[in-house]
C-alpha cells in the first residue's frame, strides 16, 4: 500500500491569489511523500487558509502573539504521531492555517514568486504536523535542512539565505 493522504483545503480568505485546492493537496503529497520516504499510511490534514483576523485571533489565543502570522500549524494529538510512527492508519496529522494576505505581502516584499511561497508556507507548516520544529539551534537546522531540501528539488531558493 502506498501513502494516502486526504487534504482537506478550507479557504475562508477573501482575497486572490490563493493557489487552487487541487495543487494544495498534490504539494502536501509531495512534501509527505520526501519527508517520509518510504513510510505507507493513510493519513489526513487541513490546510486552512485565512485572512488576518482570523489569523490574529489564532496566534493570540495559542501563541499570546496579538498580531496576525503567516503559518500555524496545530498537530494532532500524541497518540497521533505515536500511531504515524507505529504505521497504524488513518492518522490525522493536524492542521495548517496560512494567513493569505501575509503570504501575498511577504513574497512581494522578498521578492519571491508567490507560488513558491506558498509552497515553502506548507511544508513549514506540515513539517510541523510530523514533528519538527525550530526551539533550538539543532533542531532548527535539522529542520531547515530539510525545506531547503525539498525547495532545491523544485528549483526554489533556500528561503533562510538573507536572515
Amino acid at each position: 500500500m502506498s501513502t494516502v493522504v486526504d487534504v482537506d483545503v478550507q479557504n475562508v480568505s477573501s482575497i486572490d491569489g490563493v493557489p487552487q485546492s487541487e495543487l494544495i493537496g498534490d504539494w502536501i503529497r509531495e512534501i509527505l511523500s520526501v519527508a517520509r520516504p518510504g513510510q505507507q499510511s493513510a493519513l489526513e490534514m487541513a490546510v486552512r487558509i485565512v485572512d488576518e483576523d482570523e489569523s490574529r485571533g489564532l496566534n493570540n489565543r495559542y501563541r499570546h502573539v496579538d498580531k496576525p502570522t503567516n503559518v500555524l500549524a496545530f498537530p494532532g494529538d500524541d497518540m497521533g504521531l505515536a500511531a504515524l510512527r507505529d504505521g497504524a492508519e488513518p492518522v490525522a496529522l493536524g492542521d495548517v492555517v496560512i494567513c493569505a494576505p501575509l503570504v501575498l505581502h511577504e513574497a512581494a516584499e522578498q521578492s519571491k514568486d508567490p507560488r513558491d511561497h506558498w509552497l515553502h508556507l506548507l511544508l513549514h507548516g506540515t513539517l510541523h504536523l510530523l514533528g519538527y520544529d525550530h526551539e533550538n539551534t539543532q533542531d532548527a537546522a535539522e529542520m531547515e535542512s530539510l525545506e531547503t531540501r525539498i525547495l532545491a528539488a523544485r528549483g526554489i531558493g533556500d528561503p533562510y539565505r538573507d536572515r
